[in-house]
């Protein structure tokens, strides 16, 4: 607990940052790369048969489908609601979908291949807003509350995963917790057109996220573990940055 808190921390407190001096987008886009996730399967990893590290891999895989739910119905809501409202028609959408998609039984080719699908429309279904790049002036205060307010959630959702379900208890986990968050600060304060900027990055970081785990998960069955382990986060950062570039090519225009 006292790891996935630090890292919880961490993410909110770095990604907070980057949007300061970078702009919200690239602030998004940090928030939704592995940085929980990827260092939590690295120890893992270490302590775990690569079986069961395959097993997990695949599990997240299944729920990415209804973190990219969550992410665009915030997205569309915050366009015409208070963050409460859009929050709790995320964490609907997330929830709906997620308890949904274990039911299906799909094979794993095909549970790779919808997680990429879906974070590729994901990028697609995201409303378009302008606004201008640029750093965000991001008080100190806010930044504490971010952090603060990501470690409650964090915390939250560790008790209730442990009394919870096991079914229930999986997707508690695969909660996005920055994913809550960021946007909460961010609609109330820097409106809607900021909120789906961040939004968008957090897509495309969490395209990162996918390339991260459909390695992690194939390499483990060709490759030794650390080998698998270092090419899943090579392809996380090459996949969040080509589409970085792309999308900034292709909104440069509108912003």
């Amino acid at each position: 607990m006292l790891l996935k808190l630090l890292l919880v921390a961490a993410s909110a407190l770095l990604s907070s940052l980057v949007a300061k001096r970078f702009g919200h987008a690239v602030g998004g886009t940090l928030a939704g790369l592995p940085m929980i996730a990827g260092p939590i399967k690295g120890f893992v990893l270490w302590a775990t048969p690569v079986e069961g590290v395959r097993a997990i891999a695949l599990a997240t895989l299944v729920c990415l489908p209804a973190t990219v739910a969550h992410l665009v119905t915030f997205a569309w809501s915050g366009t015409r609601w208070p963050w409460w409202l859009s929050l709790a028609l995320a964490n609907l959408a997330f929830f709906g979908l997620g308890m949904l998609m274990p039911q299906l039984g799909l094979p794993a080719w095909l549970v790779c291949l919808l997680a990429l699908a879906v974070l590729a429309l994901g990028g697609v279904a995201m409303p378009r807003l302008r606004i201008a790049p640029g750093a965000v002036d991001i008080p100190h205060a806010e930044l504490a509350c971010r952090v603060a307010a990501a470690l409650l959630v964090a915390w939250a959702i560790i008790r209730s995963a442990g009394v919870a379900p096991a079914a229930l208890s999986g997707l508690l986990l695969a909660v996005p917790i920055t994913g809550n968050v960021l946007p909460c600060f961010t609609l109330p304060r820097y409106g809607a057109a900021a909120t789906v900027a961040l939004l968008r990055g957090f897509v495309r970081g969490l395209s990162g996220f996918g390339a991260f785990f459909v390695t992690l998960y194939l390499g483990l069955a060709a490759w030794p573990a650390g080998v698998a382990y270092a090419a899943a986060w090579i392809a996380a950062l090459v996949v969040a940055s080509a589409l970085y570039a792309l999308q900034r090519r292709h909104l440069a225009p509108a912003a």
